[in-house]
């Protein structure tokens, strides 16, 4: 079960790589366009397996991989995924080369891993999602959302992943 921290905030456990995978994908069936996810942790934390199971509930066919020396692939699904990785980005100024706001803006899924990098520039509407290191298996992941529309995804989210089912 979730813990609730507020309106706008769960937090929960995945306790392997495959069930981060399946968490990713209940967010990914729920979307229905114009959504910035915004990623945050360590190397290693799950941030990409997440990435990979979204990819799948979005019907992406192709190995989702995270494009840290590309900063961005596209993934086209039921819609289009974009998937930024900003590892090699130290602050936010540096990230106008990469033409973020065509896809922080675009009618796609946009999924950034190192979001914390450009917190500044992040639209006012989207979903925060913070990747914690337990253990060699074990992930605490919180999810934060910002906006009315995020608001409502991460409403539906708790209700299809927590209410009675088995993630």
């Amino acid at each position: 079960m979730a813990a609730i921290f507020d309106q706008q905030t769960i937090d929960f456990i995945s306790h392997s790589e495959t069930q981060t995978r399946r968490l990713g994908a209940r967010l990914g069936e729920l979307l229905k366009g114009n959504e910035v996810i915004a990623l945050q942790g360590a190397l290693g934390a799950g941030k990409t397996r997440w990435v990979q199971g979204l990819g799948h509930g979005l019907g992406v066919p192709d190995q989702i991989t995270s494009p840290t020396f590309t900063l961005v692939n596209e993934y086209h699904g039921r819609l289009a995924l974009y998937h930024i990785d900003l590892y090699r980005i130290t602050q936010a100024d540096e990230a106008p080369g990469v033409g973020l706001e065509d896809y922080l803006y675009g009618d796609g899924v946009c999924v950034i891993e190192w979001a914390d990098r450009i917190a500044t520039i992040l639209p006012p509407d989207h979903l925060w999602i913070t990747f914690h290191h337990l253990d060699e298996a074990k992930r605490r992941i919180t999810m934060h959302a910002c906006g009315r529309s995020h608001d409502q995804l991460l409403k539906e989210y708790q209700h299809l992943t927590f209410a009675g089912h088995n993630p």
